[in-house]
């Protein structure tokens, strides 16, 4: 019935059909989703993951590569199922080694196609059950427990039920519905701008490198942004971030609008194949179906002139040409959950230990800044760790939350958001629920040290406050 006077329609009630029930049910497949479902279904668990795309991988379809594998010491902090997938990468030559890098720690670099098809491998083979073209449009609550999610689709609507929920959307979608606490942005509610990655082919990567690598170091041009020049001369796979001069240079020859003051380049796998990390939308809310078209939009009109800076600028992009852009806008925040504990600035930077720690970064604090063109970025020194009691939600039980909408605040999202970081949660949110069922109870009140244990039985790296602790542990598991 249509209200004109609240500009709204009353909808009749109906019943919706239960369409499946699982043990484990994992909502969103990106890199925290699908070692949720992979962990959750190794010992015979019925798991079921529903994704709104018509893919697994997430992030990790885009053109991004892969970030957080290795820490500040240069020591590989990810291990565990997030290792075995990028070791099935390699069996395809579709991923790198782990390659330090001095701003990022580390990069892994991985075809996104090959992405998606090795994803579905692996989870066809644990026995999870995908379910493509799926949202999330509600939840089934009683009382404060979530029994499961509604669902929207081609079929219509339905609701799928699980024993525990595992919310890996990035948007913290399921905990939104279910009524968990969330926050957004900063202070103001600024959230970091998303970018709409490209692809370009037919660019000489070797030219582009030397010509960083060789320049005197008296009259150096082609700045970058913390990685010296020395760098790209023992590395034929990398990121440039900086070129600023360049960029500044054509905006004032030649006009041209380019939002982002760094340039931002990932060599891809294929020979000649880059991928440019520049658009950006400021005030897009990743969370609202208007705002994320204008962000599309707005994105695609920026990439003509960024195309046109690089060939006319950049050595090595003479005879570049475009190729493809990735399927979705790159968001970098959302939501997050308030949980049992938040993680702070100052838990990143002090690279605190936590006694239930289910999952080891490094990666910096990196904010793309939401009201200028520039980031921030802080390094720790060393690394951090991540306690499971922010991934568990506040006021809502049944429920696990895994990748960046983990409770935090602003800062530390900044540092905990990168893909290699949300699989490690991803592993370790799977193995919780798999406790929470076998042993009946909430998953706020496994025992922590158990699920420890059988992290690093299963090769995940954790850390302890020594070494006796250390050996204590393997021992035990």
């Amino acid at each position: 019935m249509l209200n004109t006077t609240t500009r709204s329609i009353q909808e009749p009630a109906r019943e919706t059909p239960i369409t499946a029930e699982y043990d484990v049910l994992v909502v969103g497949g990106g890199p925290a989703g699908l070692t949720s479902a992979l962990a959750a279904a190794e010992d015979g668990l019925r798991v079921g993951l529903v994704e709104s795309r018509s893919f697994v991988g997430g992030n990790m379809t885009i053109g991004l590569p892969v970030l957080g594998f290795l820490g500040q010491k240069g020591n590989q902090i990810i291990e565990g199922l997030p290792q075995k997938f990028i070791d099935r990468l390699k069996v395809r030559n579709a991923a790198s080694e782990h390659r330090p890098c001095p701003l990022h720690m580390g990069i892994t670099l991985v075809e996104p196609e090959a992405v998606k098809t090795v994803a579905l491998e692996m989870l066809t083979e644990a026995g999870v059950e995908v379910l493509f073209y799926t949202f999330c449009a509600g939840v089934v609550m009683e009382g404060d427990t979530i029994r499961g999610i509604i669902t929207e689709s081609k079929s219509g609507r339905g609701a799928i039920l699980g024993k525990v929920v595992i919310d890996c959307t990035g948007d913290a979608d399921v905990a939104y519905r279910a009524g968990v606490p969330c926050e957004k942005g900063n202070e103001h509610g600024g959230m970091q701008p998303p970018t709409l990655m490209f692809c370009l082919a037919g660019v000489d990567t070797e030219k582009l490198r030397l010509s960083i690598a060789n320049q005197p170091p008296q009259a150096r041009t082609y700045l970058t942004d913390f990685i010296p020049a020395e760098y790209f001369g023992q590395n034929n796979q990398f990121i440039i971030v900086g070129l600023r001069e360049l960029i500044a240079k054509a905006q004032k020859e030649m006009g041209l609008s380019i939002p982002n003051e760094r340039t931002i380049i990932i060599t891809g796998l294929k020979a000649g194949e880059v991928w440019i990390n520049m658009t950006r939308v400021k005030g897009v809310d990743g969370t609202e179906a208007a705002s994320l078209t204008m962000g599309e939009i707005e994105a695609r009109t920026q990439i003509d002139d960024i195309v046109t800076y690089l060939i006319n600028y950049v050595p090595g992009f003479e005879n570049a040409y475009f190729t493809k852009t990735a399927p979705f806008l790159g968001i970098r925040e959302t939501r997050r959950i308030i949980g049992e504990y938040v993680m702070t600035q100052e838990d990143v930077l002090g690279c605190r230990h936590f006694d239930d720690a289910i999952a080891v970064a490094s990666y910096p604090i990196d904010i793309h800044r939401p009201a200028d063109d520039g980031c921030t970025l802080i390094w720790c020194g060393d690394c951090y760790d991540i306690p499971y009691r922010s991934l568990i939600p506040a006021k809502v039980k049944n429920l696990i939350v895994a990748g960046r909408a983990i409770s935090t605040t602003h800062e530390a999202m900044g540092a905990i958001r990168v893909m290699a970081t949300c699989m490690a949660m991803g592993e370790a949110a799977g193995r919780a629920a798999k406790i929470s069922v076998r042993g009946n109870r909430a998953p706020a009140d496994i025992d922590v040290k158990e699920l420890r244990r059988q992290l690093i039985a299963k090769g995940a790296y954790l850390r302890t406050k020594d070494s006796a602790d250390r050996a204590r542990e393997l021992e035990d598991a």
